[in-house]
């Protein structure tokens, strides 16, 4: 084994033991630091995005910034009452407008998700899931505030809502009326592409039925 000579004293070298005390040590004391720096946090407001970064350490992807992205995101968050006050009165005032329609898309939701849980069955249609067009993530958003919060998953809804609607329509339209229009259309839904041509009579009658039925895409994303 080697040695190392030292001030003219022979000493072997440092056991295993040792080495494994060292790292013990410096990992307690990295420990500490990390402690102490969550306190300072704690102590300047920051407690909630601490608490937040440790929930979600074990996570991936950007539901789970780094500690430093959400105290940079805290440091953008404006007040609700600043928010309030920087915005046109007019504005103020319609917004009863907006949120009053929740009523009669609730009422659409629930009718729509009756008709498919019904009828996509007895047709053979697989259903559209709602988790693909509902997403609720902006609201973890440490930079909004509580209104801005309340609009984004607002948003997030009626808009996820229209586009899950889009979709049962044109699976149903796939069904029953599988026929391009004569005219272009500014946008064409997910199923506009299986359709046959306008006016072609006889691809209607000897295609329609399967067609009605060429949902194989979807398989693989049907449970």
């Amino acid at each position: 084994m080697l040695q190392l000579v030292l001030g003219g004293h022979v000493r072997p070298p440092p056991r295993q033991s040792d080495k494994v005390q060292d790292l013990h040590l410096a990992g307690r004391f990295a420990a500490r630091q990390r402690t102490s720096q969550r306190g300072r946090l704690a102590g300047i407001g920051l407690a909630p995005l601490v608490r937040i970064q440790s929930v979600m350490k074990n996570d991936q992807g950007p539901l789970s910034p780094s500690l430093e992205t959400l105290i940079e995101h805290r440091r953008h968050k404006r007040s609700s009452w600043k928010h309030l006050r920087t915005t046109r009165l007019l504005v103020i005032l319609s917004s009863p407008l907006i949120y009053a329609c929740v009523l009669p898309f609730l009422l659409v939701d629930a009718s729509v998700e009756l008709y498919q849980l019904v009828c996509f069955p007895i047709y053979g249609i697989p259903g559209v899931r709602r988790k693909d067009y509902l997403v609720f993530d902006r609201g973890r958003l440490a930079y909004l505030n509580t209104i801005e919060k309340v609009g984004c998953i607002y948003c997030s809804y009626v808009n996820g809502l229209l586009a899950m609607i889009t979709e049962i329509a044109a699976r149903t339209e796939q069904y029953f009326c599988p026929i391009k229009h004569a005219g272009r259309m500014a946008q064409t839904h997910s199923r506009y592409g299986k359709f046959l041509p306008y006016g072609d009579a006889r691809a209607y009658r000897e295609q329609s039925d399967a067609i009605a039925q060429a949902f194989d895409d979807l398989s693989s994303r049907v449970k």
